[in-house]
């Protein structure tokens, strides 16, 4: 049987170039409302687009929560030249016997087109195949949103199909796109450069 360390999900400080990954506190459920309250950026995600800021104190307390619980969880991405949240990356789900885990994310609009969410995402890669007993790292996106796909290519995820109709999302099933990096497949791109 194969185990795992306790507190495997506590999400330490990441930083970027132009970001910090870090856990979401309560306060900061003003910049999580500033996106989320978005349709459109509501609207492939698995969330309805909030509707008061109640929610987003909502939402805050629950991360909080899931880190106290050493549950799956999210790192709040911060722009580092304003101090603001603009959006979340993290762990949608774990497979412990399988040793594979999912990865989701959001963000904001106005950060849209600027390659945030691919340095993101490369960054919570490599910290996961370099401190988590994991051997595959998933995602997927809605059909109708490939720029979430050409985010998980530039991260080195490899497209694997399309899972048809395996979300319910916003009173409609939708087709999604899966995609994922196996370990030797991350370090063989470590040791190429």
């Amino acid at each position: 049987m194969f185990f795992f360390r306790s507190n495997m999900f506590y999400l330490p400080e990441i930083e970027t170039g132009r970001l910090l990954l870090r856990q979401i506190r309560v306060s900061d459920a003003a910049d999580v409302f500033a996106y989320s309250k978005d349709p459109e950026v509501a609207r492939y995600v698995l969330w309805p687009a909030q509707k008061d800021i109640r929610e987003a104190k909502d939402y805050c307390r629950a991360m909080v929560r899931q880190y106290r619980l050493d549950e799956p969880s999210s790192w709040g991405i911060i722009d580092r030249s304003s101090g603001h949240l603009i959006g979340t990356i993290g762990y949608m789900d774990y497979d412990s016997g399988n040793r594979s885990t999912e990865i989701g994310y959001s963000l904001a609009r106005w950060k849209w087109n600027q390659g945030i969410m691919t340095e993101a995402l490369r960054q919570v890669i490599q910290y996961t195949f370099s401190e988590m007993e994991i051997n595959r790292i998933e995602a997927q996106h809605e059909t109708e949103n490939p720029a979430s796909g050409r985010v998980m290519e530039k991260c080195g995820m490899k497209k694997e199909g399309v899972l048809r109709q395996r979300l319910y999302n916003k009173g409609r099933f939708v087709d999604v796109c899966l995609y994922s990096i196996l370990r030797s497949e991350a370090e063989q791109m470590k040791k190429n450069g």
